[in-house]
């Protein structure tokens, strides 16, 4: 559950983010209140239950490692995370997209802009949900992030914003230029097949 920052157990979270700076049990108790919604965020971006749960330990790693570095921020640790897991998936995507060639260029020449990122939930085509991860690993990093944290996530706007470090207007903008730059991307691979 992403913890939205106005109910009582916001207060509970936020000390118990504080015992976890050097309590390791408390620490534990942060990885089971949000180990799910992060292995369901990779997994819904990546599709691989293997890369899932490496994106989803290497978040959990970073966290512990850079926790005296968290500033509590409405909405909680829930976005902080999002945002590691972002940028771990980030970093895969890149490392893999040098390896890749044309496997990626044939997969979006197939995939139709009728795609949205709702459909990831509802579609019944697992062809198409790998076409759609393939596309948005094409656009560039940042644009990863904002469509994934936003879309992917379960983090409403305002979190989705503070995740990526940036104002929610900010985020409207990079969502809304992202969108653009995915549909042109895909009608470009169309025009060169």
């Amino acid at each position: 559950m992403v913890d939205r920052g106005d109910d009582p157990d916001s207060f509970d979270e936020r000390q118990l983010v504080e015992r976890a700076r050097t309590d390791a049990d408390a620490f534990a108790e942060i990885y089971r209140r949000h180990v799910d919604a992060i292995h369901r965020f990779a997994f819904r971006r990546c599709g691989d239950r293997d890369l899932a749960e490496d994106v989803t330990a290497a978040t959990f790693e970073r966290a512990l490692a850079r926790l005296d570095r968290f500033r509590w921020r409405p909405g909680g640790i829930a976005p902080w995370l999002f945002r590691i897991a972002a940028n771990e998936l980030t970093d895969h995507h890149r490392r893999q997209g040098r390896r890749r060639g044309d496997r990626t260029r044939r997969a979006a020449d197939r995939l139709q802009d009728s795609v949205t990122f709702d459909d990831l939930d509802r579609v019944d085509d697992a062809d198409r949900v790998v076409l759609l991860r393939e596309a948005l690993d094409e656009l560039n990093p940042r644009y990863q992030r904002a469509l994934t944290l936003r879309h992917l996530s379960g983090l409403e706007h305002e979190e989705a914003a503070r995740a990526m470090g940036v104002t929610p207007s900010l985020m409207a903008v990079l969502v809304h230029r992202a969108t653009g730059s995915l549909r042109r991307t895909m009608r470009r691979l169309e025009e060169e097949s």
